[in-house]
């Protein structure tokens, strides 16, 4: 497949924009077909796949950006990573990984896995827009349920949940105690 004028031009949207494109929304500032536009990102997706990039195409919350290839991330995310963020300590990581995994799930279910108090985890996620109230658990007291957000699906590079690695059986045992 040869890299043609209307690959260049997704190229250089998917440059511009700071977040993921939806193929569709794509097409439309490309103003292009979603045929030729399907094709472009195939086009993309290979030349960027070599070795002489640094860059792949990735899928992340339903749309396509351009982003470091992991072995060239894990040397440069200190320097160039979001310093608004910065680093999750241990105990938020296990907190987050906890929702993750177990969503929708309460306080009180994290609570039981984790063995000690999650407020402050809870508070500083929501405040990094990585976890978010997603309804109430249909039992006494109606407690709060928690998911993940978009942000987290960009943080982590996935498309969606599904994407999570797959728990080992020991790991999976310890994420249904609250069940």
């Amino acid at each position: 497949m040869e890299f043609t004028k209307e690959t260049a031009l997704i190229e250089t949207i998917l440059f511009l924009e700071s977040e993921p494109v939806a193929p569709k929304v794509l097409a439309q500032k490309a103003q292009l077909s979603d045929e030729v536009t399907e094709k472009c990102l195939e086009i993309l997706k290979e030349r960027l796949n070599g070795e002489e990039s640094g860059l792949e195409l990735s899928m992340i919350t339903g749309g396509y950006c351009l982003t470091p290839k992991k072995e060239y991330w894990d040397v440069l995310k200190e320097q160039y990573g979001s310093k608004r963020d910065g680093k999750l300590s241990k105990s938020a990581m296990e907190t987050l990984s906890i929702i993750a995994y177990s969503q929708p799930i309460t306080r009180a279910e994290i609570e039981q896995i984790r063995g000690v108090g999650v407020d402050n985890m809870i508070r500083l996620l929501i405040e990094r827009n990585l976890i978010k109230e997603v309804g109430k658990k249909e039992v006494a007291g109606r407690p709060t349920l928690f998911g993940t957000t978009k942000e987290f699906l960009k943080l982590f590079r996935l498309n969606s949940i599904s994407e999570l690695p797959k728990l080992d059986e020991d790991e999976q045992e310890r994420f249904e105690l609250a069940r």
